[in-house]
């Protein structure tokens, strides 16, 4: 009796564990103009051409191909885009 309480508590403890476990919410973020950076949030950009991206996205991109993208990764606390290689805030 005391085996099957014990299992059920691990089970109990393992399954409170996965609900509480917050998925990865990285995301890539580009801009029609090329431009595209890291964010942990997706928010409605001003205008339009923005596309998102899962966070594994950035690994098979060809980012020597310049013509199409470019990798912004400098880190901006405040909530913004960029656009034409410029960050801008809202």
């Amino acid at each position: 009796m005391k085996i099957r309480h014990l299992v059920l508590g691990a089970l109990a403890a393992a399954g409170a564990m996965v609900a509480l476990a917050d998925s990865a919410s990285a995301r890539i973020v580009c801009a029609r103009s090329g431009d595209c950076w890291h964010t942990e949030n997706q928010y409605r950009y001003p205008g339009a051409g923005y596309s998102y991206y899962p966070d594994d996205w950035y690994f098979h991109q060809r980012w020597d191909d310049r013509a199409r993208y470019r990798w912004r990764h400098e880190y901006h606390g405040d909530r913004g885009y960029y656009r034409n290689g410029i960050w801008l805030r809202f």
